[in-house]
This record gives structure tokens, sequence and C-alpha cells, in this order.
């Protein structure tokens, strides 16, 4: 019989042995413990006034939250509002940011398929958490509009629409100049599709709350084929992603038979819920783009569709490819309001 190698160990296996390791703790026990490294460690995290223990723990978190290692931050967040903060403000960004773990830890799963049905595998738990977070924030302080915000996440993906709604609402009754509204139209999608796994969120970097990244979807209608940009920072233009995606003296990509998807020979454009269509400037941002898509005064609400949580764009080669693709969309938008 040969002889047998050494058996690997599952990587999971691996990782999770940091755990008993104090250094590389999520999290440290609460009760005492006769491990003189843990005590050092609880000693430090928990040495100081309620709110200065839970200011470390929410550092500690956005660390961990920057990172992605959302699971973690989630820990350091909970540990923070263990603490007992006496400073209202602290406690409202603890609990919005669990709400934000708790989000960003549905997207992951939602990710994950179960295999032999070919259906979505939907966690809802997570959800309810966000939602209990958001209302103890809001309790805290009844103008939070990251608990609003947040809550009108988990309500879409539940398929509450209304109160989703209500909370946009409430929101701008004492926000009414909050520059993150957008003129978005939300539409939902059957649960039996696949879900983009990447969703609209606030930048993380901006602490003002007035910047969102958005998932974004550029469609080569030429080709039948399509680029997933998961992040797409509002403020940033389309030609800086038009140029580092087909850069000129570049190799194309497989698909671009005719060499034609040059940065400088491309156009970009985009359209609304009620078939307008806009044709984007190579100077224009994507909070430009939202401006440009509202409706004018007295027609009916309009703006870019969000679909699965992601904005959809149409990138041509300028010229004849480009002019028949804007004649099909005004043919097609022709025969769909006869």
């Amino acid at each position: 019989m040969a002889a047998q190698g050494p058996q690997q160990i599952p990587i999971e296996e691996k990782l999770a042995a940091f755990d008993s390791v104090p250094l590389f703790m999520k999290s440290l026990p609460e009760e005492a413990t006769d491990d003189a490294a843990i005590s050092a460690l609880q000693s430090l995290a928990y040495e100081g006034t309620p709110d200065e223990v839970a200011q470390n723990f929410k550092e500690q978190g956005n660390d961990y939250f920057k990172g992605k290692r959302y699971r973690e931050a989630r820990d350091f967040y909970t540990q923070g509002i263990d603490a007992k903060p006496e400073d209202k403000s602290i406690l409202e960004a603890l609990l919005c940011n669990r709400a934000a773990c708790n989000l960003e830890l549905r997207r992951s799963r939602r990710a994950s398929r179960d295999r032999s049905t070919a259906y979505l595998v939907i966690f809802p738990e997570n959800y309810g958490s966000v939602l209990r977070d958001c209302s103890k924030a809001i309790g805290v302080n009844p103008k939070s509009s990251k608990a609003y915000y947040r809550s009108a996440l988990a309500l879409i993906a539940l398929e509450r629409y209304d109160e989703a709604l209500d909370c946009c609402d409430r929101c701008l009754q004492f926000d009414k100049d909050n520059k993150a509204e957008r003129n978005i139209v939300v539409v939902p999608v059957p649960d039996t599709v696949a879900q983009n796994p990447y969703e609209p969120e606030f930048e993380p970097e901006d602490l003002t709350n007035n910047t969102l990244i958005f998932p974004v979807l550029f469609l080569y209608p030429q080709y039948a084929t399509s680029d997933l940009i998961s992040h797409f920072q509002e403020d940033t233009p389309f030609s800086a992603h038009i140029s580092a995606m087909f850069p000129p003296n570049a190799p194309r990509p497989d698909w671009d038979k005719k060499g034609e998807y040059v940065d400088g020979n491309l156009v970009v454009y985009g359209f609304t819920r009620r078939q307008r269509l806009l044709k984007i400037g190579k100077k224009m941002t994507l909070r430009d783009v939202c401006k440009a898509a509202k409706a004018k005064d007295g027609e009916p609400r309009d703006g870019l569709e969000l679909k699965d949580g992601t904005l959809t764009f149409v990138v041509l080669p300028k010229g004849e490819q480009e002019q028949k693709w804007v004649e099909d969309f005004k043919k097609n938008r022709a025969s769909q309001s006869s």
C-alpha cells in the first residue's frame, strides 16, 4: 500500500484557528479569563469611559468595513453598542454601521446560488436586523438620514415598496436639501431572476453622505455583450471609465471584431423610464446624467431606471452603428406609445 502524504487542512479551518489567538481574535470575551494575553487586551479595549470604549470599537469596525471584512466589522460595532455609550451620536453611528454590515453580508449571501434549482438563495434575516438597528437609530436621532436610507434599501429588497417610499418621504421632510436624492426609478425584478450582488451605497470616504456609488452596466448591443462596473462613483466622468476600458494601442476585446471600441471613437447613451434618450458628453458625470434625467415641470415623474440595483447605459462606436441604434430606439419608442 502506498504511503499517504500529509492531508491538507481546509483553509476555513486554518483561518478559524486564528480565532483562538488573542492578537487575531475578531472579538474579545467579556468575562474574566486566566489567559494573561487576553486579560491584557481586555484591559486595553475596555479602558476608558463608555464613550471612549465605544468610539474605539467604532473605529476598529470602520477599518474592517473599509477592508470589506463585514462580519468582523459587525462584531466590533456590536461591542461598541454593548459598551452603552452616553453620546447619542456615537450610538447612532454604531447602529447605522452595523445595519450597513448586515446589508453587505446579505449581498454576499444573495450572490450564492442553490445549484440544484438554479434559483437564488434568499436570506431575509439580515434585512430584519437592518430594520431593527435603523429603527433604534431613528429612536436615538429622529433625523438620521443614514437610518432612513438603509431602511429603504432593506424594504426595497423585501419588495415592501410603499414602506420604502415612506422612509424616503420622511427623510425629505427634515432634509429637503439632501443631495443624495436622485432622479432614479426603481424597477422590481422577479425573484426567479438571478440578481446582481452589488447595490447602490454611500461613498465610505464621504462623511457628509452626499456621494453615492452605483453598479453600472455598459451594454454593447452591436455584439450583444456587456461589462459590469461594480463601483461607479457618481462624480466620476464616464470618459474616465471609457479611457480605462478601451485605451488606444491596447489589445482589443475578443468580441470587438472590427476594432472599433477605442477611446475617442465611442459615444455613451442613457435612457429614462419614459424612454427619453440622453446622449452623454465626455465631461458628464453620473451625477450630471441623473440631473438630466429629471422630468420637466408639469410632466410625469421620470428618471434613470434602477433594475436589480444597477443603472444601464449603451456604448457604441461613432458613425453608422450609432445612427442605426438611435433610429431603432426611436422606432421602438414610437411603437410602444402608439
